[in-house]
């Protein structure tokens, strides 16, 4: 399949059909790996995995931790 290289604001870009998007279940916002190999430029889907907001908070050993937090119950799209 041949796509063009386009300007994109100061950058440049290609638009990757929602076909192959599909089969490689790849979505918007989703990280993706970019590099190089010989004369190629392979793209392939990131093993980077989601950190949880729960996550997070237990890996803080900062000085502002509030003592009196309560992990509710979800409401809405958070990941706990």
């Amino acid at each position: 399949m041949e796509v063009k290289l386009q300007k994109w604001g100061n950058s440049q870009g290609i638009r990757i059909p929602n076909s192959i998007l599909k089969t490689l279940n790849i979505k918007v916002n989703d990280f993706l790996e970019i590099f190089q190999e010989e004369n190629r430029i392979v793209i392939s889907k990131s093993n980077k995995r989601k950190i949880s907001l729960k996550d997070r908070f237990e890996r803080y050993s900062g000085d502002n931790l509030a003592k009196d937090f309560v992990w509710d119950e979800n409401v809405g799209k958070e990941i706990w």
